[in-house]
């Protein structure tokens, strides 16, 4: 298609009259993502016949002979869903942005499509392992961990996932806390490929210090439903800030000081195990603890005070659970936040055998 056919076309468009639309689209921008010189990316629109009368596409227009286009030749019945496929020769390095006017007799203005990109010289597919299986995808983590965050950054964790299976894919996030966000690129993954989520913590909207947590779940396409096989655990810290303390203000601040920071414990065939910490203020000033949880279920906790005067020392006990910490999907930990300016996030690590 040349320049002044291209033109032509375009004012076409723009003069074509208006009326209720009737072609639906599930979505009419789609991101390809990165795909390599000359390896060709299609995108899939999914579309419904709305209207009350049967539906024919007459024609489907690209901006650029770089796509090709295919669609349904005959008769969409009312109510029927159907695809239109936009692929994209990738001939030309960089980004891209390509456009297509769908005619038909459902519409009298033309419904459009669009599918953006970039074409890399050199580009592969993530390579790393991908070992953590939830249906067709393959993810290469079900854990996310946002630590030691001062309040007011944004810090951003990906998850790779690999289409295992034999059709397209459409991955999202479900059950997002209004703390994170996430974007996929590319929004649609052919059988054998891989895109990137990448899940964005605004700390900005977390009130408290310490351990936060949440559930999310991981569908391969929109419609699917959250179950523990598709769980993906999120935890930050956040952490309270010291920037502003003068040299002189540390001299005079609380010191923290454990008898250990890992704990040993060896069920020898019994449910329980107890243990304890000694926790001590070496500072100058009051030290005070002033958040105390666990990354994990299977550990009970008790400190004898939160506030400790200079030279004072309490005990954390810890009561450690075996059947529970067996069913643990992650290390266990206690995490403890003080006002020590060079401690203010303490974490204890229990192993159990």
């Amino acid at each position: 298609m040349n320049r002044k056919t291209i033109i032509t076309f375009l004012l076409m468009l723009m003069v074509l009259p208006v009326s209720a639309q009737k072609l639906i689209a599930t979505k009419t921008t789609i991101d390809v993502g990165k795909t390599g010189f000359q390896q060709p990316v299609t995108a899939v629109f999914e579309f419904q016949n709305k209207g009350v009368h049967r539906l024919m596409i007459e024609s489907v227009l690209p901006d650029c002979n770089c796509t090709i286009i295919e669609y349904p030749k005959t008769v969409i019945g009312k109510g029927e869903k159907f695809q239109v496929k936009m692929t994209y020769d990738a001939k030309q390095l960089g980004h891209f942005d390509k456009q297509a006017a769908i005619i038909s007799n459902g519409t009298k203005k033309p419904v459009y499509i669009r599918m953006k990109g970039v074409v890399l010289e050199n580009y592969q597919d993530f390579s790393g392992d991908y070992p953590i299986e939830m249906g067709a995808m393959r993810i290469d983590q079900n854990e996310l961990e946002f630590d030691n965050v001062n309040k007011g950054e944004t810090p951003i964790a990906q998850i790779h996932v690999l289409n295992n299976g034999t059709s397209l894919m459409r991955p999202n996030l479900m059950h997002l806390p209004t703390w994170l966000s996430a974007t996929v690129s590319p929004e649609e993954i052919r059988p054998g490929r891989t895109a990137t989520i990448s899940v964005t913590l605004n700390s900005a909207k977390i009130s408290d210090y310490g351990l936060t947590q949440a559930s999310i779940y991981l569908a391969a396409n929109p419609g699917d439903k959250a179950t523990k096989e598709n769980l993906i655990g999120v935890s930050t810290v956040l952490l309270p800030s010291f920037a502003k303390m003068t040299n002189v203000q540390k001299q005079y601040a609380p010191k923290m000081y454990l008898s250990s920071d890992q704990v040993d414990i060896v069920f020898d065939g019994k449910s329980k195990k107890k243990t304890e910490i000694q926790i001590s203020n070496i500072g100058r000033t009051p030290l005070t603890i002033s958040s105390l949880q666990m990354f994990t279920q299977g550990l009970q906790i008790s400190l004898g005070k939160s506030t400790l005067q200079t030279g004072e020392s309490t005990k954390l006990k810890i009561t450690a659970q075996r059947d529970e910490l067996r069913k643990a999907r992650t290390k266990p930990r206690i995490l403890m936040i003080t006002n020590d300016p060079d401690q203010s996030k303490v974490v204890i690590t229990i192993n159990a055998k």
